[in-house]
């Protein structure tokens, strides 16, 4: 009788996402240095490179907010890298955010809280946690690569979702970005085959968010497939973005927009005010799946979240977050 034998495939993890992964910018940092770009590493897993006086347009890349995404970190790595090689390529003025650094050593989503809600004034019972430290080192160090900057201000916080969704690449935009801006960055986001957008009328505590309201950067949240194991991505489902962010940051010319995004706005927020609080589908749930209306969303004590509209899709449906925190949102198709 032939017992079959199951092989167990290691992550392999390149040097170069090992470093990024662990906010070691020494290599690139040198490189670019040595190029004549002014480099400043201002806080632990970031990175700063500016040339004074070029009036460059001024770009934040982030990764790694929450330490299980781990395919934008592989994607940002190799990006990053090959730029630093050819650094006079360099068109513009560039921060690297390394988020959760202690979530990614330990492969986790968050040490105490969710990173991308505590960007807000007030943090409640979030401010002890260890990722409220690191959100004060995130602000400052955002604060000061835009304070300096020129008009063109733009910020890519790259994440992967926890659920399967009907688009399989979507992004947030807040609806306070500056019109032409915002044409700018939807239009980058069709040449990155970015599947829907949904326009966010108001701040759920996200980085993102925080750079567009206090910075006036063109600021996205961008969910890019699947969380997944670091050295175990298939970096090719990424080629478009990758492609997109390498072309925004050598300054080339836009490319053809690959299908044009479907663009929602935000209908309701689901927020959860109790222990109480019960979503009225299971965990296999797609984002984007819809919803009729009148529909039950959650109920949460003697409150009952239904659909307002003929239709509404369900995004972030994740009834596992704090009290006070916002568990879903409902979103309506507006192109």
């Amino acid at each position: 009788m032939t017992q079959e034998v199951t092989q167990v495939i290691a992550p392999v993890v390149t040097p170069v996402v090992q470093a990024l992964a662990q906010a070691d910018f020494s290599g690139v940092a040198q490189l670019f240095s040595d190029a004549g770009f002014t480099v400043a590493l201002p806080a632990p897993g970031m990175l700063q490179v500016v040339k004074p006086g070029a009036g460059r347009a001024s770009v934040a890349v982030s990764v790694g907010v929450h330490g299980d995404e781990t395919g934008p970190i592989e994607v940002l790595a190799h990006l990053l890298d090959a730029l630093s090689r050819d650094a006079s390529a360099l068109a513009v003025d560039l921060l690297v955010c390394v988020g959760n650094v202690d979530a990614i050593r330990a492969g986790k989503r968050f040490i105490d809280a969710d990173l991308n809600r505590m960007f807000r004034p007030v943090r409640g019972s979030l401010a002890q946690a260890a990722e409220s430290a690191r959100a004060d080192e995130m602000i400052a160090a955002t604060k000061a690569f835009f304070e300096g900057a020129g008009p063109v201000r733009w910020h890519l916080d790259l994440h992967t979702a926890i659920r399967p969704s009907v688009y399989p690449t979507f992004a947030i935009v807040p609806d306070l970005v500056a019109d032409d801006a915002k044409a700018q960055l939807i239009a980058w986001l069709g040449q990155a085959a970015i599947g829907a957008i949904i326009m966010n009328p108001q701040s759920a505590g996200t980085y993102s968010y925080y750079s567009a309201e206090h910075f006036g950067a063109a600021a996205s949240t961008v969910e890019l497939g699947r969380v997944g194991t670091l050295g175990q991505n298939d970096l090719s489902l990424f080629d478009d973005v990758s492609r997109a962010l390498d072309g925004l940051l050598r300054g080339l010319p836009a490319q053809p927009v690959k299908a044009q995004p479907h663009v929602f706005k935000v209908a309701q927020e689901i927020i959860k005010h109790s222990d109480e609080f019960r979503m009225a589908f299971d965990r296999s749930t797609q984002n984007f799946t819809s919803l009729p209306q009148h529909a039950v969303i959650a109920s949460d004590g003697d409150h009952v979240y239904t659909v307002r509209h003929a239709e509404e899709l369900v995004v972030f449906p994740n009834p596992d977050v704090r009290v006070g925190l916002r568990a879903g949102l409902m979103v309506v198709r507006t192109s």
